[in-house]
């Protein structure tokens, strides 16, 4: 199966050398480009596009206002948004994972890097480099919210959940993949991937790395900041 790209930048040079790097591989294809977010949203809906590589900053509508806007669109719910940002650590990234996107890349990512992020962000099978992610989400909650105390919805909604697969969401908060969390919790990795998408449905989240989210939002795993 083919995966269709939408290439939202504001830069047309940056936009061309993604198109070349993408269109050279056989199981993808750019479908469109965007240079600001409300053009995005609407390449994705008409484009069908299954991933966007979208730039967190953009003139008019940014890349995390348009991520809002293709998560709460019912008809785009297969659509897998990864931020494009400048700086590996960008202020913009926590809320671009709490507004939608599936995860986040540096524009200085090496074409292999780039090319696996489409590919694992299009399968929904792990969150984009998972350590790294993990790690700002609690740098950024750390200091932003260090003060407030869990959220109580997000911690209520814990509550659907059993206590496996509570403990397959903290394993994934951790960054593991199912294989690893296969083999700490001495289970099947198709058991590990039914746990994730129960969670998923019960606490309503797009993919892995809303479940990152959850996890630290609702107190069930704690940042913990060198």
């Amino acid at each position: 199966m083919t995966i269709r790209v939408l290439l939202a930048d504001d830069q047309a040079l940056l936009r061309s050398a993604f198109k070349v790097l993408v269109d050279s591989e056989p199981d993808m294809e750019v479908v469109g480009e965007a240079s600001d977010g409300a053009e995005a949203v609407r390449l994705a809906r008409a484009g069908r596009a299954d991933v966007v590589l979208m730039d967190i900053r953009m003139p008019g509508t940014d890349g995390l206002a348009a991520t809002r806007m293709i998560s709460a669109d019912p008809e785009l719910a297969h659509v897998r948004v990864v931020m494009l940002t400048t700086f590996e650590v960008d202020e913009y990234v926590v809320q671009s994972l709490r507004a939608g996107a599936s995860g986040f890349l540096g524009k200085g990512a090496e074409p292999d890097e780039l090319l696996g992020a489409i590919r694992v962000a299009a399968a929904g099978e792990a969150l984009l480099s998972p350590v790294a992610t993990k790690g700002l989400i609690a740098k950024f909650l750390a200091q932003g919210e260090s003060s407030q105390e869990a959220d109580p919805a997000r911690a209520e909604h814990l509550g659907a959940l059993t206590g496996r697969e509570r403990e397959v969401l903290v394993q994934v908060a951790g960054g593991h993949s199912n294989d690893e969390i296969a083999e700490r919790l001495e289970v099947s990795p198709l058991t590990v991937k039914t746990h994730v998408n129960r969670a998923m449905a019960k606490l309503g989240a797009r993919d892995r790395a809303q479940l990152v989210v959850i996890a630290y939002e609702s107190g069930l795993v704690r940042p913990r900041v060198e």
